[in-house]
């Protein structure tokens, strides 16, 4: 728990400084006065002043941040400072101190994407286990140890897959798009090869969530049938199934791989009620028989069995490594694709097409800010750049207290050529605030729900 509220912060106060650091150096650059700089809302607990007066502040409610401008419209400016007012300056000049934040976040994302490319990291070799029965990944000729090697949008032009998280990026990407996703597939030594479409096009919903996954059937990455902790007193256990044990049948039918066997388990039910399993399995040389007979869990709608026992076998893997120049442009590459299909899934919840709950809050950030860190520094980095994309391109909304809403004011001063009306700026203010306030509502909902285990 406290690793988890410290990566949050380091997160959090990371990508909030970058972003006001964006609108205070545009500002800069445009001779606006800045009064204040803070981390945080509120009380000011800690302060310190620049040479050209900013001061510098760290505020009670870290939880977002402020670059505070000298402006005519928040009170009286002596003369000699008119000139340094934000609202004297130029629509152009103005608009480019207010995009400034989100530039820099995404500009960030750039750097941290290339930089975790170039440090480079180990990662889950793209070799899959054994598709559910009758998935969209079973009917498309995917077997468990298929080793996925490149993908392709019209199976004509090729990309190399380097890695399961690689691949799994590919995968969102079609399901978000709505279309196919060709595969080029071999054997686990690389022979073999052959062209497969998976028609993710076919699917109803655009999120990749656990019910997306359930229908593309993927297996996740190949590991050998070796159990690893068997939870005391559960089915596993009173049968005397030990840690090591190689499972080679269940029923007669040989196992192929840790995914085949956790499939096989969920379904021993019949008529609501567990199905004894007969395990033949290898322990230290010799063949071993076990009858195991499952519990029975509720989960959503749906009875499934459970033994209570979990696999530790070998999963390859591979060193994803990129060159300088390689780096920088799979940084701009994946910061583009990101921005996009943020863009695409805010549009779809916008008109009802995905769901609300693809919004996270604190919660959630916390939670994978301390996996990521667990995983090494190339994995939150880029843990690191995707939060930078997220902010970056939910500022840019068009609503009131947002980046996105001021610029919706100066394009309206663009056109009409006068500014919004202290009126208006008041009412929308009051709608901005409401409408942040329920995305946020509803992203801690989330994140609690997720954390009970109801999501």
């Amino acid at each position: 728990m406290l690793s988890q509220f410290l990566y949050y912060f380091l997160t959090i106060g990371v990508l909030i400084v970058i972003h006001e650091w964006g609108h205070y150096r545009a500002a800069l650059a445009c001779g606006v006065k800045v009064l204040r700089f803070s981390f945080g809302f509120g009380r000011v607990l800690m302060r310190r002043r620049n040479r050209d007066g900013t001061e510098f502040a760290f505020s009670a409610i870290p939880f977002g941040g402020y670059v505070l401008m000298l402006n005519e419209r928040d009170g009286d400016v002596p003369d000699h400072l008119r000139a340094q007012s934000f609202n004297r300056k130029t629509l152009w000049q103005r608009a480019f101190i207010t995009v400034a934040g989100p530039a820099a976040n995404l500009v960030l994302a750039v750097l941290l994407f290339a930089a975790a490319g170039w440090i480079g990291r180990d990662e889950a070799k793209a070799v899959l286990g054994t598709p559910l029965a009758g998935s969209l990944a079973d009917r498309a000729g995917l077997r468990a140890g298929d080793w996925v090697q490149a993908w392709s949008t019209d199976g004509q032009e090729w990309e190399d897959v380097r890695s399961m998280p690689d691949f799994g990026w590919q995968l969102a990407q079609a399901v978000a798009d709505k279309r196919p996703l060709f595969l080029g597939v071999s054997n686990a030594q690389g022979h073999g090869r052959r062209n497969l479409r998976v028609d993710t096009d076919t699917l109803a919903s655009r999120d990749f969530d656990e019910r997306t996954m359930r229908q593309l059937g993927l297996g996740g990455v190949f590991s050998e049938p070796v159990l690893g902790p068997v939870t005391q007193g559960e089915a596993a256990d009173a049968a005397g199934l030990h840690p090591g044990d190689r499972l080679l049948r269940i029923d007669g039918e040989a196992v192929p791989d840790a995914s085949w066997v956790v499939q096989r388990v969920r379904r021993a039910v019949v008529d609501g009620r567990p199905q004894v399993l007969h395990v033949v399995a290898q322990r230290d040389g010799q063949v071993i028989e076990r009858e195991v007979t499952p519990r029975i869990e509720v989960v959503g709608d749906e009875r499934i069995a459970r033994i209570g026992a979990y696999f530790a076998g070998k999963v390859d893997t591979v060193t994803v490594h990129y060159s300088p120049f390689e780096s920088v442009r799979q940084g701009l590459t994946r910061t583009w694709e990101l921005g996009a299909l943020t863009v695409k899934t805010l549009g779809r919840m916008l008109v009802g097409e995905a769901s609300v709950k693809n919004l996270s809050g604190p919660i959630t950030i916390a939670k994978a800010a301390d996996q990521s860190a667990s995983l090494g520094l190339s994995a939150f980095l880029s843990f690191l750049a995707a939060v930078s994309v997220s902010l970056g391109v939910l500022n840019l909304l068009p609503l009131p207290m947002l980046d996105g809403g001021h610029l919706m004011y100066y394009l309206f001063e663009g056109l009409s050529g006068r500014p919004v009306s202290e009126w208006w700026l008041k009412q929308l203010q009051r709608a901005g605030i409401a409408v942040v306030a329920l995305m946020m509502s509803l992203a801690l909902f989330n994140d609690l729900t997720r954390s009970l285990g109801l999501h």
